[in-house]
């Protein structure tokens, strides 16, 4: 088994934050196949196939990286709620954190939540390297929650044919 530079598992107040199972990949179906939870990432709603093959490599990265997205689990129900965590692919500028919620639970404050609980964790593991938050800078929704857990603007670069804004997140969790 690879050792993991970061926790296999985190919580918060209402979630778990784990490393995906298989199963995993349904709920994430609701959201990378909606064109809306994935207009301003992968620029268009994908096939069940797909979102499997996308679960499966936010479980992946852990195997090549040591860390990555955390699969987020509602404590009170046991729903499968998204993904947060640390996400690093090879053309990204750095580390990220990432988040991607389940339209059911948008606007219920888990996205912050969980990226709060990360950035803590970030902060413990790699100090003196804050990570950022990759957005385009038309995805209203996912700039707001990097506001409200203290991530600032930092750069704006064009990136995969789109223009993206660079949010740093505090140096301390």
């Amino acid at each position: 088994m690879t050792d993991f530079a970061i926790p296999r598992r985190l919580e918060t107040e209402r979630l778990i934050l784990r490393l995906f199972r298989e199963d995993d990949w349904r709920a994430m179906h609701t959201h990378y196949g909606s064109a809306q939870c994935t207009r301003y990432t992968l620029g268009r709603a994908l096939t069940e196939g797909e979102s499997w093959r996308m679960t499966a490599t936010l479980a992946g990265h852990w195997l090549l990286k040591g860390y990555g997205p955390y699969a987020l689990e509602e404590k009170a129900t046991g729903a499968m709620l998204g993904t947060a965590g640390l996400w690093y692919p090879v053309d990204f500028p750095q580390r990220e954190i990432k988040w991607a919620i389940v339209p059911a639970a948008w606007g219920q404050g888990y996205a912050s939540e969980a990226a709060r609980a990360v950035q803590r964790m970030a902060a413990a593991v790699y100090p003196g390297e804050p990570p950022i938050s990759f957005i385009h800078r038309d995805n209203a929704a996912s700039i707001r929650v990097a506001r409200a857990v203290g991530a600032v603007l930092e750069d704006e670069l064009d990136f995969r044919g789109g223009r993206f804004q660079v949010f740093r997140h505090p140096a301390k969790g």
